[in-house]
């Protein structure tokens, strides 16, 4: 299975995103992607205004994902990506939503809300309650998660001991002290401690740091981008999947149950 992981700068349009994100279905889906992964909060981004994304919040039945739907009906592509749905007055719930052939096939409600480094997400937004399920596609299991997610382990864990193979995380990684290297650091130790793929987007521009990665259940980073707009494939191999937890079967290994999340 070929997977896609598409990245670009989020604009205050919503209308130019939705543009951005059907080009970039567009081109997975012809170069054979089965899979692809969009960064996270896609309806809207300002600099100047930290809490556009949640002002921007839409329905899943608005226009942003209307516009998504119709070009998702024209394949088979599996598309993962979050936006901002609206809850409360003046709060949203920042959701992950998983399309395919032209349907809404899972959601799921990030569960580790960003209040780290200064920022406070939970101030707009309103956590998740559950781990999702996992998804199928071409019969390989992905697990789904939205960065700050990575940060916490035992969701990771979670997900691999339910069957995932592979770990999908839509981000806006925010630029600081340090940052990329937790970002390249923590990627890697998801895949190790798991012994899954993951496969992560994330959003670039002036605060966010891009730099997407593909990575093998052996912590090999087998596709990346850098911080500026791009689309980058790499194959999902079930027979890398049973050589990493056959030479590292740390899920059989494992002595201790995982922490409950909730």
């Amino acid at each position: 299975m070929y997977v896609a992981v598409g990245q670009f700068a989020v604009t205050p349009d919503w209308e130019a995103n939705a543009q951005q994100c059907i080009s970039l279905m567009g081109q997975a889906a012809s170069k054979g992607a089965s899979l692809l992964v969009l960064p996270e909060a896609l309806l809207a981004r300002d600099d100047n205004d930290p809490d556009l994304s949640v002002k921007s919040a839409q329905p899943l039945n608005g226009g942003f994902l209307r516009c998504l739907l119709e070009e998702s009906a024209r394949n088979r592509l599996t598309t993962i990506f979050t936006i901002h749905v609206p809850s409360t007055q003046g709060r949203a719930v920042n959701t992950l939503v998983v399309l395919r052939e032209g349907a809404i096939v899972e959601t799921y409600a990030k569960l580790h809300l960003y209040d780290a480094f200064s920022i406070q997400e939970s101030r707009l937004v309103d956590p998740g309650t559950q781990i999702p399920p996992l998804i199928d596609v071409d019969g390989i299991k992905l697990g789904l998660m939205t960065c700050y997610d990575l940060r916490f382990p035992e969701m990771a864990l979670s997900l691999a001991l339910a069957g995932a193979e592979v770990l999908v995380l839509p981000a806006a990684w925010v630029r600081g002290a340090l940052k990329e290297h937790h970002w390249a650091t923590l990627l890697t130790a998801r895949a190790l401690d798991t012994t899954c793929y993951v496969v992560a987007a994330g959003e670039c521009g002036n605060k966010n740091i891009g730099q997407s990665r593909i990575i093998d259940p052996l912590g090999v980073t087998v596709a990346a981008a850098a911080e500026v707009p791009a689309l980058v494939m790499a194959e999902i191999d079930p027979g890398r999947i049973a050589l990493a937890r056959g030479q590292l079967p740390v899920l059989r290994n494992r002595r201790f149950a995982p922490p409950q999340l909730l």
